[in-house]
């Protein structure tokens, strides 16, 4: 406890806690729970005895305990691997100083927020500097004008300034992909979320050529998740980021390519091959499409929301938001699971999280044990059967309006920042009157289909995924009927492989 008040005196991050329960002086739970009070972003592990199984597996959720070890082990085969994934997943959730991205600019400007997104989902360390401090000053004193005028200004490592960059921008001066490499493959998955990516990790492994066109950032809404509890194997949980790194590493390790931020605009049929047409208006040809494009955050209507959008309310969150919120008065909307764990992100750093559901309690849609953490966090508030009227602020968030059981509470409540979660809806405004959808949006396949559609030229039915388009499939939160989780996610898309293969092998 001693080095690591003075690690924290010095400011110097402590990145792995590893303590025995059995310890003399100090039980290594509560060594445990006073270090992450010190350093919230340690990775902890406790070594045990078999007597201690309970108390472990309680300790992942009483403490966030990452990971756990039952005595006697090998240090070897069993701690270092562990150890190893640990530090792997911390330096990949913070920010690194040394040969990174630099920002200069105004950290909750929408400008910021936007850069700030798209750095994080793509895993790119960055350092943020206020323009008004020396650092930050220092720094716009070598960019040319007029950049230097027009905040935020991205300084990447080799020196080039771009001055408020666009996502494609970022992309191309940080050596990102953003077109195929190819005009022609066996397999074009538009989507980079958990379907997405595990189609592409099967179907490459498998040999077909394949190429993942993502519009933002991989990994989907999961990728942004701060931890996921319930994914099979995992059984202290992992961050969405680090799941999605480890996809991105298979899938590259098999030969599939991911083009990023490049947006799918429209679709097309002609003879056997399927034509994609993308944003910057060239087309890519595949003999097969799998699309998995997920959803988004419904938008809020209410007063003053739309015109504090990235100064101060945000639809979801993305790493390093919650450390951002430090001491701060957080307001989370939503109440499915989503928002619960970024409720429980926040309430680390937070002074306050205030928690709006319109349901009467959380059970309405969120699991258990979210519940029962929430519950027991100190510093979470639950209101329930409660709406955001309005926001208020002129340059940035500063007080919400609340409605609660349908009226207005009148009073206004301070609020430094505000995160929605809620509702969801389809990315697929582009395949309007080219694939059959519900009434939401959402893809139609398979046996929902009723049968062969209109003008479908084979002599069989839809395959279980496939779209009312021959060879084209869907996969994941996109497609009508699926239950929005992660392993279902996983499971659709690797499952779609085996129907790709059944038809591309049909057509030859």
């Amino acid at each position: 406890m001693e080095a690591l008040r003075e690690f924290k005196d010095r400011g110097e991050p402590v990145a792995v806690v590893i303590a025995d329960q059995h310890a003399p002086e100090m039980a290594g739970l509560d060594l445990l729970r006073e270090g992450r009070k010190l350093h919230p972003e340690a990775r902890t592990v406790l070594l045990c005895g078999h007597a201690d199984f309970k108390l472990a597996v309680d300790a992942i959720n009483a403490v966030a305990l990452d990971h756990f070890l039952v005595k006697p082990f090998d240090g070897e085969r069993d701690l270092l691997p562990i150890v190893s994934d640990l530090l792997d997943g911390w330096q990949g959730a913070r920010d690194r100083d040394a040969a990174g991205v630099r920002i200069v600019g105004e950290r909750d400007s929408s400008g910021g927020h936007m850069i700030r997104q798209f750095l994080a989902g793509n895993n790119i360390h960055y350092q943020w500097l206020e323009p008004d401090l020396d650092e930050g000053k220092t720094l716009l004193a070598e960019v040319a004008e007029p950049d230097r005028g027009q905040l935020p200004v991205v300084v990447f490592p080799d020196g080039v300034a771009v001055a408020q960059p666009s996502n494609v921008e970022l992309a191309s001066q940080l050596g990102i992909a953003t077109r195929p490499t190819l005009d022609h493959y066996d397999v074009v998955i538009v989507g980079g979320g958990p379907a997405g990516l595990a189609a592409a990790v099967y179907a490459s492994s498998e040999g077909l050529s394949t190429v993942i066109i993502e519009r933002e950032a991989p990994g989907g809404q999961a990728g942004q998740s701060p931890r996921i509890d319930n994914y099979l194997g995992f059984h202290a949980g992992l961050s969405g980021s680090e799941l999605t790194r480890r996809a991105i590493i298979q899938a590259r390790r098999f030969g599939a390519e991911i083009v990023r931020p490049r947006e799918v605009v429209g679709i097309d049929w002609r003879g056997d091959d399927r034509i994609l047409h993308l944003s910057d208006h060239t087309t890519v040809r595949a003999r097969s499409v799998l699309i998995s494009t997920g959803v988004s955050y419904r938008r809020l209507t209410a007063p003053g929301v739309s015109e504090l959008i990235g100064a101060g309310v945000y639809y979801g969150a993305s790493a390093g938001d919650a450390q951002d919120r430090r001491d701060q008065h957080v307001v989370i909307v939503g109440g499915a699971n989503s928002a619960g764990q970024w409720a429980l992100n926040f309430a680390r750093y937070a002074r306050q999280v205030t928690m709006l559901i319109r349901a009467d309690s959380l059970a309405k849609g969120m699991s258990q044990y979210l519940i029962d953490q929430i519950e027991s966090a100190g510093n979470i508030e639950v209101l329930t059967r409660a709406q955001l009227a309005a926001a208020h602020g002129s340059d940035r968030l500063e007080s919400l309006t609340l409605k609660r059981d349908g009226a207005g509470t009148g009073d206004r409540v301070p609020a430094e920042a505000v995160f929605i979660f809620i509702g969801a809806l389809p990315h697929t405004d582009w395949l309007q009157g080219k694939l059959i959808c519900d009434d939401g949006g959402f893809i139609v396949s398979g046996r929902d289909l009723g049968g062969r559609p209109a003008d479908w030229p084979l002599d069989r039915d839809p395959y279980l995924l496939e779209s009312c388009m021959p060879g084209v499939f869907v996969a994941g939160d996109v497609r009508h009927g699926s239950n929005q989780r992660v392993a279902s996610a996983v499971g659709e898309g690797s499952m779609a492989v085996r129907l790709i293969h059944q038809y591309l092998a049909e057509r030859e």
